[in-house]
């Protein structure tokens, strides 16, 4: 199982461990600072009403994408989570239940929905838009782990005791090239201090004109709160539909995202 990247399969390895080792002091401190904020975010562009489904992290539920959740309905989103447990298992069943999700907030929203996808909720994102493309409007992951090479990522050893060496749905065919871009407008959002995900595993090959990356200064288990990175979702989210434009921050703003070469 190979994708295009931007290294070599021999240089793919998971990030140093003391990033990994320092990764829940930086979330709590962006936690911390989410809270903080939360007076200024709700300076955020507001939403037009469109659906907005967000999905967990690996081992994660929907309790640690709550914060982000209720900051999007505060912005006019009708937000939810996928209310499917922990994300632990990959298989058929877990497909069909997210696209389930997809189906339900389409009709009940009556147009199309946005998925933001933390860590692996954001492999399956991307995978969900592949598959019902004319249901996605748009897609965001934050540090996901979008390379074949599960060596970016230092949880591949516990994935695939869960899960095997190829879990149920690429052995029918999908969950290839996951680098791709899905044909939607599709976001990735990394972090060069990811204590979990190696970045480059993170960077999405780009082969529409609205496909990009975004690096800010992060931790991997904080992503979801991080200030910088939230600032990104809304701004992205807020996008009329059919009029998607590559990220650009304005003011300010411009301090909190880095300008380094992913490659």
């Amino acid at each position: 199982m190979t994708a295009k990247t931007n290294v070599a399969p021999d240089e793919a390895r998971p990030p140093h461990i003391v990033l990994a080792l320092t990764e829940p002091g930086r979330a709590m401190t962006e936690l911390a600072s989410f809270y903080a904020l939360t007076p200024l975010m709700g300076m955020l562009p507001r939403g037009d009403g469109h659906g907005v489904l967000v999905l967990p992290g690996f081992m994660a539920s929907d309790f640690s994408t709550a914060p982000l959740r209720r900051l999007l309905a505060k912005l006019g989103y009708d937000a939810v989570g996928w209310n499917l447990g922990r994300n632990v298992r990959v298989d058929n069943a877990r497909i069909e239940a997210m696209m389930a999700c997809v189906d339900e907030l389409h009709a009940r929203t009556g147009g199309k929905v946005s998925i933001v996808g933390w860590s692996l909720g954001g492999v399956f994102a991307r995978e969900l838009a592949k598959l019902a493309p004319e249901k996605v409007r748009q897609v965001i992951s934050l540090g996901s782990p979008i390379s074949d090479d599960r060596n970016h990522t230092n949880a591949r050893r516990l994935f695939e005791y869960l899960n095997g060496h190829e879990p149920e749905p690429i052995r029918n065919g999908n969950f290839r090239e996951l680098a791709k871009a899905p044909p939607v407008p599709t976001t990735s959002i990394l972090t060069k201090a990811d204590g979990v995900v190696h970045w480059r595993g993170s960077v999405q090959d780009c082969d529409h004109d609205q496909c990009e990356n975004i690096e800010v200064f992060a931790s991997h288990c904080g992503l979801g709160v991080n200030p910088a990175a939230v600032y990104a979702i809304a701004d992205r989210l807020a996008q009329e539909e059919g009029k998607w434009r590559k990220f650009q921050p304005r003011g300010i703003a411009n301090i909190a995202f880095p300008r380094t070469r992913l490659h």
